[in-house]
């Protein structure tokens, strides 16, 4: 009976032996698609070059604060990792999608990236920086804003109405008083011209004055109304010069809506930036943002305030400048796997590594004292 339903189902056999023989080759290219893998099971670890937090060696090894604290985390909890670098946004889609095990890096905290993935407790705690070029010399910013359009309008309004006012000396004055606003229209009218002014900064040679009551009671108008107009022309002045102008035009995030701005696409310094309503330009890593205010493409590169301290340690020190101040809050962590197990443990770790006076030392010692 057995030999009966055998050779029944011969037929089906033959049917389906085309698709039997195609099963070990899907095997193979789904396996093919998996991600790759550490060696010897090891976790495949994703970071990306950020100084001083990670950092790329010549001999293609990785150092840094964020690499050092991980390498002391994986030894405490006997993890085994290979590094591999990614962009940053593969820093948390990668974890998401399960291509790697874990992110390391300054990688910030956020809502949308804590949708994605499980983040560790923050090792490090900062703000956003404001990248500028360093400001000019003193003397030569105040040379600036002596010729700056703004000044030489009040130059051209007060020049006008001293004119006008002189309009009205000579025709008070021209026949009364010709020796002193008489002669041709351009020679009386700049005579009173020349009176209003002297009247204005209160020098009075004597002379000129006037002589007639409509005269009088030009010149006794124009005493009084000068001094509202001198105050107010020197406010104008003082307004141009101050010590805000003289330290560089931004100060702080409320000077950026005005500014040629970049930062890097995807990153939480965007997030921060759109929150704000400011726009700007990408740039694909820190170093050409920098390289870009340098080259004076943009006003302003805003990104984490200790990445762009430690690189303005280098040349772009000599050329650009950190705006003082922190702005926003930024928390690093690790990214793992939504529901990690590694979590608890690694969370342990980290909270007794930044607790303890080799981490604060070790932060100061690569960022310096914290402003």
């Amino acid at each position: 009976m057995l030999t009966t339903s055998l050779t029944a189902l011969a037929p089906f056999r033959r049917l389906f032996a085309p698709l039997l023989l195609l099963l070990p080759l899907a095997a193979q290219a789904q396996a093919d698609d998996r991600p790759p893998t550490g060696t010897d099971g090891a976790l495949t670890v994703a970071t990306r070059e950020a100084p001083p937090f990670v950092i790329r060696e010549p001999d293609g090894s990785w150092s840094g604060l964020a690499i050092d604290l991980w390498s002391q985390v994986a030894e405490e909890n006997g993890i085994a990792y290979d590094l591999r670098e990614t962009d940053l946004a593969g820093m948390v889609e990668g974890v998401a999608d399960g291509r790697f095990d874990a992110s390391v890096g300054a990688l910030t905290i956020t809502p949308g990236r804590e949708e994605q993935v499980d983040f560790t407790h923050p090792y490090h705690t900062t703000g956003f920086g404001i990248a500028v070029d360093k400001a000019p010399p003193n003397w030569w910013i105040l040379l600036t804003n002596f010729f700056s359009w703004g000044f030489l309008q009040a130059v051209f309004a007060l020049s006008a109405l001293l004119a006008i006012v002189g309009v009205f000396f000579w025709l008070a004055e021209r026949k009364a008083n010709a020796e002193e606003f008489g002669g041709s229209p351009r020679k009386g009218i700049f005579s009173g011209f020349w009176f209003a002014a002297v009247t204005m900064t209160t020098v009075g040679y004597g002379d000129k004055a006037p002589r007639t009551p409509a005269g009088k009671a030009v010149a006794l108008v124009w005493m009084f109304g000068a001094i509202l107009i001198i105050s107010t022309f020197t406010g104008m002045i003082a307004s141009s010069l101050t010590e805000g102008r003289l330290a560089g035009a931004i100060q702080g995030p409320d000077d950026l809506g005005s500014a040629a701005v970049g930062s890097i696409r995807g990153s939480a310094a965007e997030v921060w930036l759109d929150d704000s309503g400011i726009g700007f330009s990408g740039y694909p890593d820190v170093a050409a943002g920098l390289q870009a205010v340098a080259d004076g493409e943009i006003d302003a590169f805003v990104y984490d305030r200790p990445l762009l301290r430690y690189l303005l340690k280098g040349d772009l020190g000599n050329d650009l400048r950190l705006v003082p101040g922190n702005f926003g809050r930024q928390d690093y962590g690790f990214a793992l796997p939504q529901g990690s197990e590694m979590r608890e443990p690694i969370n342990r770790t980290i909270l007794e590594r930044i607790e303890s006076r080799d981490w604060s030392n070790e932060l100061t010692k690569v960022l310096g004292k914290q402003e």
